[in-house]
């Protein structure tokens, strides 16, 4: 059937409209809750500020060796051959000690970068996973495709890129401050009057530069959900010739993220150069003041040398902490993004004390009482249903598109909740049953089986290792398969890619027949397993589901009433309601909704 999906508040990149109009709240704890990756790295980071301060020091010491060497020992006339080459000694001596621990705190950091974001990776896919139908409704796959690559690359470089420059360019800020003042409080003061400008001016862009990084990230997002869309449905798009329209489409989708990156360089252009303009005329002024000062002999040349070499120095940290201010704005957005997708906890949870069930007692009983269920609120897609399965009974279940049949099988999964009523298995509701065992009591067979990248093998078993080869071999005999595969090149380690392309329709769905055995679920669904098969394979499949229903509890939902006449009891749904129900011969004889499908059936429409 159709869902009406919940998508009350969502916008065309998956996301929820309120997503970027984070408060200051949600944006501090999205920081503390990324932060918190790096707190098992605390002896690392540790380290890591240890050999950045040793290396800042032996670069920031080596103009004041050339000052010392210069007004100690040129300037004042001497000829001590000796001290200068003791200062050229300890300059390579610093040279080295920089060369080394900058290589040690790269490294060390890069390995902490990395380690950090293969955890949050790790456990943004994990949580992903964990989510209840109703999050991918609201959520786009390209977005969630976003959020695991893009998303955590750009936290990636916060830790190794962002992270290194604050800490870096901070301690070099301080130090170069405190030899300033040093060298000449006086020039030192004049140059302290930069700050408030340097100060005024990030502000003044830190608002707009964020919306611009916004901006950007969205497009990128919904180009990526486009395109995974299209490649997802390129026979399609192929069968109904529209290149054309597609690319155009695309084309669009991509002269906007263009124009939005092009936006965000010059910003960041325009941010930078402004520091640069800056510390030019600084340089100058400090020449101009010093020089003056040189001359009337109230400042040694060896000073203003020096201190001409750190005014430049200290626009160089700075210019680089904005080179990383593009960064770190996309880190803001990026820890926000990911912050609410791990803010947001399953909607169908277990409870806190599950009713487990031991798997040797389950019968397959099912109980459907008094069931009201909808996917957006005010639009009820079932309402008060009642139905009672008895244990090993086959149950078909026909109506048109949109009349409840998905839903009933989706309640039974429990891929979601029912808003009131109850679903029950053997007596117990299945809100009391782990998800876990629930999902091994019933099996579901869908119209499109999924298969992934990978052997027939793992696709059977699902890369379940402790699942035997020989009964992956032994449930491919028992469904039929056998034969089909063992006509592959490589037989059982034949390599699918994705979505088991290369093989046909039928032999995809054999596979999944292959995978209930092997799994034994008690209850099994078909979700209109056979809509798509040819007569002759429907055939093969028909025969599979004969000898896999043996012994289970069996909801069939079929759009082709022949695979289902054989049923032991056929449910007629009619928008959202039991509105018939009985042997096919019973509703035939009827003369009721039912026969009017089957009619409809044998003519030249198909139901639903």
């Amino acid at each position: 059937m159709a869902k009406q999906k919940a998508q009350p508040n969502a916008n065309p990149d998956g996301e929820i409209s309120s997503a970027y109009n984070v408060s200051k709240q949600d944006r501090r704890a999205a920081f503390r809750s990324m932060i918190a990756y790096a707190k098992p790295f605390r002896g690392r980071f540790a380290l890591i500020f240890l050999c950045t301060l040793l290396a800042i020091s032996a670069d920031l010491l080596q103009p004041y060796l050339v000052k010392i060497a210069i007004d100690d020992n040129l300037m004042a006339g001497k000829n001590d051959y000796g001290m200068l080459v003791l200062i050229s000694v300890i300059y390579l001596a610093f040279v080295i000690i920089g060369l080394v621990f900058t290589y040690l705190q790269n490294n060390m950091l890069q390995y902490v970068g990395q380690s950090i974001v293969a955890r949050i990776r790790k456990e943004l896919f994990a949580h992903i996973s964990k989510q209840s139908m109703s999050f991918f409704d609201r959520f786009h796959s390209g977005s969630l495709v976003t959020h695991v690559s893009s998303d955590t690359e750009t936290l990636n470089q916060f830790f190794t890129q962002v992270l290194l420059s604050l800490m870096r360019d901070g301690m070099t800020l301080l130090i170069i401050i405190g030899l300033m003042f040093h060298l000449d409080p006086m020039l030192a003061g004049y140059s302290m009057l930069l700050l408030p400008i340097i100060a005024g001016i990030a502000i003044g862009f830190r608002s707009y530069m964020r919306k611009v990084y916004q901006i950007t990230r969205t497009q990128l997002s919904r180009l990526i959900a486009f395109t995974a869309e299209n490649l997802a449905g390129m026979n399609l798009i192929q069968a109904f010739h529209q290149q054309k329209q597609q690319q155009q489409s695309f084309n669009e989708q991509n002269k906007r993220y263009f124009r939005s990156n092009v936006r965000e360089v010059q910003t960041n252009v325009f941010f930078n150069r402004s520091f640069d303009i800056l510390g030019n005329l600084s340089v100058a002024f400090i020449v101009w003041i010093g020089g003056m000062a040189v001359f009337e002999r109230t400042m040694e040349f060896g000073v203003l040398y020096a201190f001409i070499t750190y005014i430049r120095q200290f626009f160089q940290p700075i210019n680089s902490i904005t080179q990383q201010w593009n960064t770190l704005q996309s880190t803001t957005v990026s820890m926000d993004r990911l912050w609410r997708v791990f803010s947001i906890k399953p909607s169908v949870q277990d409870t806190e004390q599950p009713n487990a069930i031991k798997s040797g007692a389950i019968r397959g009983r099912i109980d459907y009482d008094r069931v009201h269920f909808s996917y957006t609120e005010g639009v009820p897609i079932l309402s008060g249903l009642d139905l009672h399965i008895t244990a090993g009974e086959m149950i078909g279940i026909v109506g048109a598109t949109g009349a409840g049949k998905s839903s009933l099988m989706s309640l039974l999964c429990r891929f979601y909740d029912v808003q009131q009523g109850s679903v029950r298995i053997d007596g117990i509701d299945i809100r009391d049953i782990p998800q876990a065992q629930l999902h091994r009591i019933v099996g579901l067979v869908q119209q499109e089986p999924y298969l992934y990248s990978g052997s027939i093998i793992d696709n059977v078993r699902l890369f379940d290792e402790s699942i035997s080869r020989d009964d992956v071999i032994k449930a491919c005999r028992f469904v039929g398969a056998d034969n089909l595969i063992t006509r592959l090149q490589d037989g059982y380690d034949t390599m699918l890619s994705e979505r088991g392309s290369g093989l046909s329709a039928g032999e995809r769905q054999l596979i999944s027949f292959a995978r209930i055995v092997v799994f034994r679920p008690k209850i099994l669904i078909l979700d209109e397993a056979t809509a798509n098969l040819d007569s002759y394979t429907e055939q093969l499949v028909q025969t599979a589901l004969q000898i896999v229903s043996k012994g289970r509890t069996t909801l069939v939902i079929a759009h082709r009433l022949s695979t289902i006449m054989q049923a032991d009891r056929i449910i007629v749904m009619r928008q959202g309601q039991i509105v018939e129900q009985g042997t096919h011969r019973e509703l035939i004889e009827r003369k009721g909704y039912y026969e009017e499908l089957y009619s409809h059936s044998q003519g030249a429409h198909a139901v639903g």
